[in-house]
């Protein structure tokens, strides 16, 4: 009998169910809770984290899930400025907006002016993104050497990101301005004539682009040069021992060894520059004319500027621009994984 393999099944108090197995030489047991008994015994064991994560769950979803819902649930309606719920004096008038599925995405995407935002916002989020890549790379490979007044140097070049974004924004525009900027001061000194900033529409693609740089590199250039001392020096050392010149070395050093952090701020850099409304609204409003104008300004314009309000076309602009955003993400991080980058 000793050679025979036989199970017993006992049942605990607690209702789980334990096998064990005896055979030649050997017993195991297994035991097979149920699953509200395992959230149960997470949860006694685990009841600090979820008093610690649960007032940002409570706020997260208050402050993020709440609005995207309405956000969404808005998108389906028609409902605008003229039938939402509203308090006039003593009188109190009910929403009359109704459920039209999925029209206003309908007529967004048949919109040629949708198409038209889309493509400025894909240029301007891949120029600026681009340029402060390459900047904010650049400066961290020269700050990450020891030269004299290498503090005052990262001290200055940090500036713009401890400078409220607002604040930013109207100097340059101050410095824009055609008959009154400095720009333009320095170059009538110069003899050449004003350059029309904000008032012609390829200059003022350039001015938005120029601003939103001036912006991002601070970050960029802070993130790379944490990156860039995360690499061991013993590899450059090395590599110099071998004969390798500064290019090889940055390109067989530097980049591999950047690449999780740069993955990382490239998605970042354009999630926020897609979405970067304060730059184009406050510096040129969309302008001249329509020129300037991104997705988010579209949908701002749609519901706080356009007459009557169209409440349920802006909500149609934001989720479009959140689906955007999602199917990029989606992509981005399926590229990583195929590189064997871990996200």
């Amino acid at each position: 009998m000793a050679a025979d393999t036989s199970r017993s099944v006992a049942r605990a108090a607690d209702g789980e169910t334990t096998l064990a197995v005896r055979g030649p030489g050997r017993t195991t047991a297994k035991t097979a809770g149920s699953p509200r008994g395992g959230i149960g015994r997470a949860f006694a064991t685990h009841w600090y984290a979820w008093a610690m994560v649960a007032p940002v769950v409570l706020v997260l979803g208050v402050i993020v899930g709440w609005p995207l819902v309405r956000g969404v649930y808005l998108s389906l309606t028609n409902a605008s400025e003229r039938n939402v719920a509203r308090t006039i004096g003593v009188r109190h008038i009910e929403a009359t907006y109704e459920f039209v599925g999925l029209d206003n995405y309908t007529a967004v995407l048949g919109d040629p002016v949708f198409w038209q935002r889309l493509v400025w916002t894909v240029t301007w989020t891949v120029a600026c993104v681009s340029i402060t890549f390459a900047l904010g790379l650049a400066l961290a490979t020269v700050l990450n050497r020891q030269f004299r007044g290498r503090a005052a140097y990262r001290m200055a070049l940090i500036l713009p990101w401890a400078v409220p974004g607002f604040v930013s924004v109207f100097a340059w525009r101050f410095l824009f301005n055609r008959d009154n900027g400095i720009l333009n001061k320095i170059l009538d000194g110069g003899g050449i004539s004003a350059i029309p900033w904000l008032d012609d529409p390829t200059w003022a693609k350039l001015s938005v682009v120029a601003v939103n740089v001036w912006l991002g590199v601070p970050f960029m250039m802070v993130a790379l040069l944490g990156g860039l001392q995360s690499i061991p020096a013993e590899l450059y050392e090395a590599a110099e021992m071998d004969g390798a010149g500064p290019w090889q070395r940055f390109r067989h050093i530097t980049l591999p060894g950047l690449r999780a952090v740069s993955m990382t701020v490239i998605l970042l850099s354009t999630i926020w520059t897609f979405n970067m409304f304060p730059v184009i609204f406050l510096l040129t409003r969309g302008g001249p004319g329509d020129s300037t104008e991104i997705l988010v300004t579209q949908a701002f314009r749609e519901a706080f500027v356009a007459s009557p309000r169209d409440f349920a076309g802006s909500a149609t602009w934001g989720v479009l621009i959140l689906g955007l955003l999602m199917i990029f993400a989606l992509v981005y991080r399926r590229s990583l994984r195929k590189q064997g980058e871990v996200w």
